[in-house]
C-alpha cells in the first residue's frame, strides 16, 4: 500500500483518535480507490474520482456505502493538501450521489387493534398506564417526549381535546377520540392509588424517575414487552412507529395533508409529505394486486 495512505491512517488514529475499525474501513476504501488509479494516487484529478464513484454506482453499490467510500477519499487528499504533498486538493468539489430518505415505518390498523387488545388484559397500574399512554399516541400522533411530559390538566374532557407543547414550546390543539378519552379516565383512579395522595403535576407520574413522570425508555421498554406478547416483532415497534402509524392511517383514510401536518406539529409541510410516499406505495401494491388486468395470464 502507498505510503502516503499509511502516513494518513496513522495520523487518524494518533490524532483524531479514530478505532481500529475506522481505520480499517479507511483503508479498505482508499486500497479500492489506489487500485482503481493503478497507484497514481498523487496524479489524481476530480475527474478520476468522479469516474470511481460512476464505477461503484455500475457495480451497484448503494449511495449509503458509496457517500462513505467517498468520505474516505476527501479526508486523504485534505490531509495531503494541509501537508504540502499535493498543491491541489481534486476531491473538494466532488458531489456524493444522493441519498434517497428511507420511508417512515409503521404498523397495520389490525396490529395496532391487536396491540390495544393485548395492553387490555393486563389491569395493574402500569398496564392500566401503558393503555392510556398507548391509546393518546396513536391518537394524537404525539412525540414520545411530548406524550410522557404531558402535565396532569392536558385534556379537555368536555371539547374532547388535547393540549400539546411540543418543539419550541408551541402550542397546538389536537382532536382526541373517544377511545383514547376513555383510557385516560379508566387509568385516572389507578393514578390516584399510585400516588397515595402525593401530588404531581404529570399525567403520567412515576415516584421512581428524577423528572417525576415516565422515561422515555420505560415507555419504550414497555411496548417493546406488549409487541411481543401480541406476537409483534419488537424490531418493528418504537413510540415514533405509533407516530408514523397515526399519520398513514390518517391519509389512508383520505385525512387531508395539511390538517395532518398540525396535528402532527411540523414546522414545514415538506416533512409530512414523506407520508404520501407511503400511501403512494400501498395503492401501486393493492393495484397490482387487485386490478382486473392484473390477473390476466400472459
Amino acid at each position: 500500500m502507498p505510503s502516503n495512505i499509511e502516513f494518513f491512517l496513522d495520523m487518524i488514529s494518533a490524532e483524531k483518535g479514530a478505532s481500529s475499525n475506522t481505520v480499517d474501513a479507511y483503508r479498505r476504501d482508499l486500497s479500492q480507490f489506489c487500485e482503481f488509479v493503478s497507484g497514481n494516487e498523487l496524479a489524481v484529478k476530480s475527474d478520476d474520482i468522479e469516474r470511481f464513484v460512476s464505477y461503484l454506482s455500475k457495480k451497484s453499490f448503494s449511495p449509503k456505502t458509496i457517500s462513505r467510500k467517498l468520505s474516505a477519499i476527501r479526508e486523504f487528499y485534505k490531509f495531503l493538501y494541509i501537508e504540502k504533498t499535493i498543491d491541489d486538493n481534486p476531491a473538494a468539489n466532488v458531489i456524493a450521489p444522493k441519498q434517497e430518505k428511507p420511508l417512515p415505518k409503521f404498523l397495520t390498523e389490525g396490529e395496532i387493534k391487536n396491540l390495544i387488545s393485548t395492553a387490555e388484559n393486563d389491569l395493574s397500574f402500569s398496564g392500566r398506564r401503558l393503555i392510556a399512554m398507548l391509546k393518546l399516541m396513536y391518537a394524537c400522533g404525539l412525540r414520545v417526549s411530548e406524550l410522557v411530559g404531558l402535565p396532569e390538566k392536558c385534556i379537555n374532557f368536555e371539547k374532547r381535546q388535547l393540549i400539546i407543547f411540543g418543539k419550541g414550546s408551541k402550542e397546538r390543539i389536537v382532536p382526541v377520540a373517544d377511545a383514547a378519552i376513555n383510557g385516560v379516565i379508566n387509568y385516572a383512579e389507578f393514578r390516584d392509588k399510585y400516588l397515595n395522595g402525593k401530588k404531581s403535576p404529570w399525567l403520567f407520574p412515576s415516584l421512581a424517575s428524577k423528572s417525576g413522570h415516565i422515561t422515555r425508555d420505560a415507555f419504550f421498554k414497555n411496548i417493546k414487552n406488549l409487541a411481543v406478547k401480541a406476537g409483534i416483532s419488537p424490531q418493528r415497534i418504537s413510540p415514533h412507529v405509533l407516530r408514523h402509524s397515526f399519520a398513514t392511517h390518517l391519509l389512508n383514510h383520505n385525512v387531508d395533508l395539511r390538517s395532518v401536518q398540525k396535528m402532527l406539529g411540523h414546522e414545514d409541510i415538506s416533512t409530512t409529505e414523506i407520508y404520501t410516499h407511503i400511501v403512494s406505495q400501498k395503492l401501486r401494491e393493492e393495484v397490482r394486486k387487485n386490478h382486473p388486468l392484473s390477473k390476466v395470464k400472459q
